[in-house]
């Protein structure tokens, strides 16, 4: 197969620090083009828009779409009506139904559409899912806390509507959830907490259950400074598993399992690729459907404004 030439739409801080080392690292992808209205990249052909690329480049296999969710669905469907493969970051959009047309898009014109989730790439995630996958689980406690500040500095529109607000990073921890558990999930209660001069929450407490009435609790707070914490611990009947740092280790019990870091973009590219080959769509939506249930059944807490330094 000769190499797919991608394009990638919108060049900020996780295009630059993953999706470009992760293209540069994996076989039969090439980057070719950057639509971007503020950067580009030196020796790579730039275009202001994702419009102006696809009328100067018609030879473009795919686009990876790292723009905010708020503009995506137009761009997914632009890029599917010029006939392109389409990658979705996550969250793959504002709200959910937005996918719908998109999915039967991709399916209309047979190109690859993937919403990608990158938590689910990390190495302790597929260890975990086979460790569970006949076990009885007694209960699961998720706790996903770090500092805004290091995390998304200058990032106005992560707190607008559609920009998710702290269910940004919590959605890595659902990814996960939805990946591991051998049953479907659901919400239960919420409370989110709203800086007062914010449209979109800093914080949420939720608790979840399944058809066994299991118990699920999870925290994410973006106030979190000092160490940062990326854990989920679910008891059972093996004993107390945890995936910590986000997926990289995996302890049961104590005994160290898993603990290797690994780049998770590389894997979000060979499957990608994968995808292509084989002329299918990989679009999961269960992680923002439950970001949406969170909003619709969310109690607001109001707390004190977030000022970035």
């Amino acid at each position: 197969m000769a190499a797919i030439r991608i394009a990638i739409v919108g060049l900020g801080k996780i295009a630059r620090d993953q999706h470009i080392p992760a293209i540069a690292g994996t076989g039969d992808i090439e980057l070719t083009a950057i639509a971007s209205r503020n950067a580009s990249i030196d020796g790579i052909a730039h275009f202001a828009t994702l419009d102006a690329l696809l009328a100067a480049k018609p030879d473009i296999d795919a686009v990876a779409l790292c723009t905010p969710p708020q503009v995506r669905s137009a761009q997914a469907a632009a890029a599917l009506k010029a006939g392109k493969h389409v990658l979705l970051e996550k969250p793959p959009g504002a709200t959910v139904s937005e996918l719908t047309p998109l999915i039967a898009a991709a399916r209309q014109t047979g190109r690859t559409l993937f919403a990608t989730w990158h938590s689910r790439f990390a190495p302790a995630v597929e260890p975990a899912k086979a460790f569970l996958a006949n076990r009885r689980i007694k209960s699961v406690v998720v706790e996903w806390k770090e500092d805004v500040r290091i995390w998304h500095p200058g990032q106005a529109w992560i707190w607008e509507p559609g920009g998710l607000g702290v269910f940004d990073p919590g959605i890595n921890a659902l990814s996960i959830l939805t990946r591991i558990l051998p049953r479907p999930f659901f919400l239960t209660r919420a409370e989110l907490s709203f800086p007062a001069n914010r449209v979109a929450p800093i914080a949420a407490d939720l608790s979840f259950s399944d058809e066994t009435r299991l118990p699920i609790h999870a925290a994410f707070d973006w106030r979190q400074t000092g160490p940062q914490t990326w854990d989920i611990r679910v008891d059972s009947d093996a004993g107390l598993l945890t995936l910590s740092s986000g997926g990289s280790r995996l302890v049961c019990d104590g005994r160290t399992l898993l603990d290797e870091k690994q780049a998770e973009y590389p894997g979000i590219y060979r499957r990608f690729l994968e995808l292509i080959a084989n002329g299918v769509s990989d679009v999961d939506l269960s992680p923002l459907v439950h970001v949406a249930d969170a909003f619709l059944l969310g109690r607001r807490r109001d707390v004190e404004p977030f000022v970035e330094d």
